[in-house]
């Protein structure tokens, strides 16, 4: 008898196998196999990125450090940056617009929007970076991605930590005195870092597939910047003018000049509770929650594909 006609009578003999019959699927769920790179569950997920919140932390430092380790002044510029930043916008809003006719305590309000607004997007332009700036270490290590939007954004909030000393120096200079409404700046920044990692993460799971965006987001930002009351009082531009109800809506409701005049009714004496939107602390809660979620999900959505391609 041919070898190849044995092969095939002990073939004919050997007893069936429990596996014949069963899918890949099925027999990867028998032994306990997952696939590579698949996405965990979002509970899994949110473990994860608790088990690595040191590394979060130790990561956003040495980003925080490195940023300026090439100048000369280094961590100065932390500061320097927005303060130049304010001068520039006081010298041609302020004095050759204007804007700063009817506004008490000018500079303490320029600075505080200009200080709130960078964080946000500061915030944002990391984000869009998060992922595409650094595919490297995306592709050489396994670790939850949404460890680099939130480290990025938690890098900004220690670098507006760093400039908070400055902007309490200026509004003590200009004479506001602290008062207890300053700790209402402590949940109007929480709310803000939420609802800026919220945004951030949108930002990097488009930016990891489109990386031209990063090219666009500095025009996007400054439209943004302009419209949210940054530079002059929104009320006193817009009293006495005939503009249509959905604007001033979209004017109330928009998320960064919220948190702009919360920051600025929690620190500057002269800025009244009626100059805040209606129920604006609701407003505040309502965009960290819906945009920090619904950006942490939409995030998540796509973690399997980030680094491929």
């Amino acid at each position: 008898m041919s070898e190849t006609t044995h092969d095939s009578a002990v073939a004919m003999s050997a007893p069936p196998s429990p596996d014949d019959g069963l899918s890949p699927a099925q027999l990867a769920q028998k032994y306990g196999l997952s696939q590579s790179g698949a996405r965990p569950s979002l509970p899994q997920y949110i473990g994860q990125l608790w088990e690595r919140r040191h590394f979060i932390s130790a990561f956003s430092s040495a980003k925080l450090t490195a940023q300026y380790s090439q100048a000369k002044l280094g961590q100065v510029w932390q500061v320097v940056t927005p303060l130049l930043n304010a001068l520039i916008y006081y010298l041609i809003f302020g004095l050759l617009i204007g804007t700063r006719n009817g506004v008490p305590d000018f500079v303490p309000f320029l600075v505080t929007g200009v200080f709130i607004f960078t964080f946000t997007q500061s915030s944002v332009m990391a984000g869009t970076r998060a992922i595409s700036g650094n595919l490297g270490l995306v592709r050489a290590l396994h670790f939850p991605r949404a460890c680099l939007p939130i480290s990025f954004c938690l890098m900004q909030l220690k670098q507006l930590l760093f400039s908070m000393v400055v902007l309490i120096a200026i509004l003590l200079g200009f004479g506001q005195l602290p008062t207890w409404s300053w700790l209402l700046a402590i949940p109007a920044l929480l709310l803000q870092f939420v609802f800026n990692t919220g945004l951030a993460m949108v930002m990097a799971r488009l930016g990891s597939k489109t990386p031209d965006l990063a090219q666009l987001m500095p025009f996007i930002m400054r439209t943004w910047m302009y419209a949210s009351g940054v530079m002059f009082s929104i009320d006193k531009i817009t009293e006495g003018k005939d503009i249509p109800g959905f604007v001033t809506v979209l004017l109330d409701w928009n998320p960064a000049a919220v948190f702009i005049d919360l920051m600025r009714f929690a620190l500057i004496d002269s800025f009244k509770a009626s100059q805040l939107p209606t129920h604006a602390w609701a407003l505040a809660l309502g965009w960290a929650a819906v945009v920090g979620i619904a950006g942490f999900v939409y995030f998540w959505k796509a973690e399997e594909r980030y680094g491929r391609g």
